[in-house]
């Protein structure tokens, strides 16, 4: 595990507080050259700082907020992998997904804190001739641009972080921001193929200063764009196709893009699925009102998996689970199972931004769809072996040989002459499975672009729901209400159930 000095970590997260804003203004400080300013801080130090935000980010949290409820506890529950123990009250608005502009405020500020650093990382190193390092915050940019545009749709974009010229950023069409990043992507590329300063590999907490990894990981978000457009009436992806096959295609096999920027076990420096989920440096459950859901619990028995015992704890030889909405969450309280050895390593763990087997199993759906050459089958297994040998089950690849063979679910022979959307629905299932509390935001996108969850038990059992479907989308935040009234009125009403993002069928 290769990390950077402990002395970089606590300053990167000090520039938190600076750059805390999306708005120039922040950084209106007088002179002091003892004091952190604009003119002192370089982009390789934000940079540091911006991608460890990214990483908090992708659990849902905030610098030094390990152990509270994450802003992405939603998405985990709504998707059955995890519920509320039932020692706490159940959150009424989530549970009967009757959300309001309160609901993604958080979330949504916090992403446009961490663009905004990225964008400074960009803006700053292109001036100082170093396109290395601006190719990697515009690949990670890309990366949580669109999960924005895929919780909230149109977005403010291309007027974003120029707060001389635009005080309120207009919101942008999500097709063309799809487009932009898409293109912003082959930037980075070519960026990653120049010489890199000496500067790049300490500043790197990502990859590490390796250029053709972060070159496979752009082409993996290049690919993740156009899956997601799979249902869009007259998509073409064959332009796209190419380019990524003729810049060295996507993460493979033990290639998961992580960051470590030295976490340890101490208070707020802690790697954020450990701190969220694990436990606190004095030993304590950090995430005491939160346990297995029923429904994954269930599923993974059902089908043998040996993976059950890497995402989630046995109670006394059992997995229990939690039922989502129901007010006890479950009669037993806090016995019930909490989050594996495959998730909860230790608080200095690498955490990650995009696993390996997510790659491969976009691949596998790219190769059944006829937009790759390869064989669908044989990508299909390789991407749950790799989930497998992520995980860290035993045996890794006779386990999961064994469950694939024995399983109707991950059988490929039983869709070998199915249709290409079934196809693309039988590798999303298993890609379901893969991401149990690792990716919940992937799942929920592919559940609402494919629907292909077999039944509806990963639904909230709250009887004052307003829905027996998950919501499309979150619902604007009420800070742009208030400070960017006139953008985002324009984009009119929104309904959390009727109004879809462009790519949902």
């Amino acid at each position: 595990m290769k990390k950077i000095n402990n002395k970089i970590f606590i300053a990167a997260i000090a520039l938190t507080a600076v750059f805390a804003g999306c708005s120039k203004d922040y950084l209106d400080v007088n002179s002091d050259p003892n004091r952190v300013t604009d003119e002192n801080i370089t982009p390789e130090l934000i940079f540091t700082q911006a991608a460890t935000s990214v990483g908090i980010r992708s659990v849902g949290g905030q610098a030094g907020s390990e152990g509270s409820k994450t802003d992405l506890q939603f998405a985990e529950n709504w998707m059955g992998y995890m519920a509320s123990s039932g020692d706490f009250a159940i959150d009424q608005i989530e549970t009967t997904y009757n959300i309001d502009f309160a609901f993604g405020d958080n979330s949504w500020q916090r992403d446009y804190a961490t663009l905004f650093d990225l964008y400074l990382v960009k803006t700053r190193a292109q001036a100082n001739n170093n396109p290395v390092l601006a190719g990697a915050a515009m690949i990670l940019s890309a990366k949580m641009f669109q999960e924005l545009v895929d919780t909230y749709g149109d977005v403010p974009y291309s007027q974003a972080f120029k707060s001389n010229e635009y005080k309120t950023p207009a919101y942008d069409d999500a097709q063309s921001i799809y487009n932009a990043l898409q293109a912003s992507l082959d930037s980075a590329i070519i960026y990653m193929n120049e010489a890199a300063p000496s500067s790049f590999s300490t500043a790197d907490v990502v990859n590490h200063g390796d250029q053709g990894k972060w070159i496979r990981f752009a082409n993996t978000l290049k690919l993740r764009l156009l899956i997601r457009q799979s249902e869009v009436p007259g998509f073409d992806e064959a332009a796209e196709i190419t380019k990524i096959l003729n810049n060295g295609g996507v993460l493979g096999a033990g290639e998961s893009v992580t960051v470590n920027p030295g976490y340890s076990d101490a208070q707020y420096r802690q790697s954020p699925f450990y701190g969220n989920y694990g436990f606190t440096p004095t030993g304590n459950i950090a995430a005491s009102g939160v346990r297995a859901n029923e429904y994954m619990i269930e599923l993974l028995l059902s089908a043998n998996d040996d993976r059950i015992t890497r995402f989630y704890e046995s109670v006394n030889g059992f997995y229990v689970g939690c039922v989502y909405g129901l007010s006890a969450g479950n009669p037993l309280g806090a016995q019930a199972s909490y989050f594996g050895p495959g998730l909860v390593i230790s608080a200095d763990q690498d955490h990650w931004l995009y696993p390996s087997f997510e790659s491969m199993f976009l691949e596998a759906e790219a190769i059944a769809r006829g937009w790759m050459d390869g064989d669908a089958k044989t990508a299909f297994e390789a991407a749950i072996t790799e989930s497998f040998v992520w995980l860290g089950v035993p045996d890794a690849e006779a386990a999961a040989a064994f469950y694939i063979e024995n399983n109707e679910i991950a059988n490929w022979d039983n869709v070998a002459s199915a249709t290409e959307t079934e196809k693309a629905r039988f590798v999303a299932y298993q890609k379901y499975i893969a991401l149990t509390c690792i990716d919940p935001r992937e799942a929920w996108a592919d559940e609402r672009r494919l629907h292909f969850m077999p039944d509806d038990g990963f639904i909230s059992v709250n009887p004052s729901r307003l829905s027996d479907e998950l919501p499309l989308r979150l619902l604007y935040p009420q800070s742009e209400y208030t400070t960017n009234a006139e953008n985002v009125l324009a984009e009119g009403d929104i309904d959390q159930f009727t109004s879809k993002i462009f790519w949902q069928p």
